[in-house]
């Protein structure tokens, strides 16, 4: 470690390539990155958390460019690091190895312009086809933007729709030409800006269309129950084809015995074992 005596531009402060400055005891000071250990549990959720919220947040940098703008403005943050720290700490769930995105709790815009009510969403053959009251509003006007985000978790991609429609309209078909996109997870969300580009309301989750891809948990699980269900079956079969007296001489004798504890365990197991097909 050595001492870091005033330079033309000041005392550095944080990381240099590979060298740290910073304050000690009042005094500023440098030292080389020592090489970093086995990360903690708490660093790897950390880490999975950071990486599940730039999946989401990344292929969606036109819609919040524009959606964070007006908050970022002014500030040293911008858009895209409002929508990170936001949704790392919001719009997650589970615990690591098994992070995830709660798309309900998903935050892509804040503001006082009023959201209209009432929204509706359903698959077209070519897109989506949206709907909301066009009268429920306050603080708005009929001239308000509709932008429309479209999250393709699947694809790891984002379609963005920065002036879809008017609050007026009541309405606006969104084109996905795409068959893979229109097939898979799909995820929307919706906000107003002012015609102006001087207000903006919080955005809204509009819903779901296809489902939910299944976590890594979730597949696991479904592995493991289709592991223990094929054991059972060779095993119910065996048992119960010495049981009803098909194979005569075997029932008492400690092989029998085993075979019965096994067949009745894994029996109890299969019925509280999570994953099992709906």
């Amino acid at each position: 470690m050595a001492k870091c005596t005033v330079g033309p531009y000041g005392h550095p402060s944080g990381k240099i390539g590979t060298v740290v400055f910073y304050m000690l005891n009042g005094q500023p000071v440098c030292r080389l990155i020592g090489r970093p250990g086995k990360p903690s549990l708490k660093q790897k959720s950390n880490r999975q958390a950071m990486s599940v919220t730039m999946d989401l947040v990344t292929p969606l940098a036109d819609f919040i460019n524009v959606s964070f703008k007006l908050e970022a403005e002014g500030t040293v943050r911008n858009p895209h690091n409002l929508a990170t720290s936001y949704n790392k700490k919001h719009a997650l769930m589970g615990e690591y190895p098994d992070i995830k995105v709660d798309y309900t709790k998903v935050i892509l815009s804040n503001g006082a312009l009023e959201m209209a009510e009432d929204f509706k969403i359903s698959k077209m053959e070519e897109g989506i086809s949206l709907s909301w009251n066009p009268e429920s509003f306050r603080n708005g006007a009929n001239d308000d933007i509709l932008m429309v985000a479209i999250s393709h978790p699947s694809h790891k991609r984002a379609s963005s729709y920065l002036n879809a429609s008017k609050r007026s309209d009541g309405s606006c078909f969104i084109p996905l030409y795409e068959e893979s996109l229109l097939k898979e997870q799909m995820e929307i969300y919706v906000c107003f800006k002012s015609a102006n580009e001087k207000m903006i309301s919080d955005s809204a989750y509009v819903g779901n269309l296809n489902g939910q891809e299944e976590s890594r948990a979730e597949i696991a699980e479904k592995e493991k129950y289709k592991a223990f269900k094929a054991r059972f079956d060779l095993v119910a079969a065996d048992y119960l084809k010495k049981r009803t007296g098909l194979e005569p001489g075997v029932i008492g004798t400690k092989a029998f015995r085993t075979l019965a504890a096994e067949y009745h365990a894994l029996k109890e197991k299969l019925e509280h074992l999570p994953g099992k097909p709906s």
